[in-house]
């Protein structure tokens, strides 16, 4: 079970992430492995489709990274990575929250030639929720490399401010350009870390934070399982919908309030002892709260 320590945490408030060689037990990241391809391919464990398939074999362009949202809802091995309520419970303590609300999971897989994702801050693409506030957590299913088109942060730079979303997210020219543009507007001086680890190892990260890949110039994939995480208390934001933001999920609104619905986003951990009754019986696992 994963725990964090102190220094871990100070770095992240210092940096805007924390880097660690070991997030989850092998079995689990095998068990998600033998079907992470099956999802790229339309092939559905639950016979639930995703709420995002932005990459589908035999559809889409193949230089392309593969991206899927909330791939839990498919398949239940990845549902037991991303319903890890050790990892829930370090994202709240990460984000100073009661408790942990899985917003979206991303399943991504960067194959050999795969061009990059441009940086960009997470924040600004899910902002129909309040408090909008972010923790994220990369799962390595692979071991990375700056080769192979690992994530990179750029230390610090969540708190250079909030801006738009990049113009362009898949596959940019130049996918670092638009971060450098606003660190020259501020004054600053970009330091870019890369996140090597082994498999099983990953990052968490501040949802302000400055992150994008390059391409993958390896001979393996980097594949990942990310959990984009919020607050337990967090609700839908009236304000932010009728801005035109949460498009794919304003869907799970319900009618008579702004609750969000924990058979579409669960609650992983409270430092009050509840977590989603309903994960353990989906996942078939007898694990409960910690």
């Amino acid at each position: 079970m994963f725990e964090l320590n102190r220094k871990q945490i100070e770095g992240f408030n210092n940096d805007g992430f924390v880097i660690v060689d070991s997030l989850m037990d092998g079995d689990r990241i095998r068990a998600a492995e033998k079907r992470f391809g099956n999802l790229f391919r339309g092939q559905f464990e639950t016979g639930v489709t995703p709420d995002e398939v932005n990459w589908l074999e035999g559809r889409d362009n193949p230089a392309l990274t593969r991206q899927i949202c909330n791939g839990w809802k498919a398949d239940r091995n990845i549902a037991r990575v991303v319903f890890d309520q050790a990892l829930g419970k370090a994202c709240a303590i990460l984000g100073s929250w009661p408790g942990t609300r899985l917003l979206q999971d991303n399943v991504i897989c960067k194959s050999p030639g795969s061009k990059s994702l441009g940086f960009h801050q997470d924040n600004a693409y899910l902002d129909w929720f309040e408090p909008g506030e972010l923790i994220t957590c990369w799962l390595a299913l692979d071991a990375t490399s700056e080769e192979s088109g690992t994530l990179e942060f750029v230390r610090g730079s969540h708190r250079w401010g909030q801006f738009d979303m990049a113009s362009q997210f898949h596959a940019p020219e130049n996918y670092r350009k638009e971060m450098y543009e606003v660190a020259e507007t501020l004054g600053e001086s970009p330091d870019i870390v890369y996140v090597v680890v082994p498999k099983g190892g990953g990052s968490f990260h501040h949802g302000w934070i400055y992150h994008g890949s390059g391409p993958n110039r390896g001979s393996t994939p980097r594949r990942v399982l990310v959990m984009h995480c919020c607050s337990s208390e967090a609700q839908y934001s009236p304000h932010q919908l009728a801005r035109g933001t949460g498009h794919v999920y304003s869907r799970y609104k319900r009618l008579s309030d702004n609750i969000m619905d924990e058979n579409y986003f669960p609650i992983l951990w409270t430092r009050d002892g509840y977590r989603t009754p309903a994960l353990e019986a989906y996942c078939g696992t007898d694990e409960g709260p910690q």
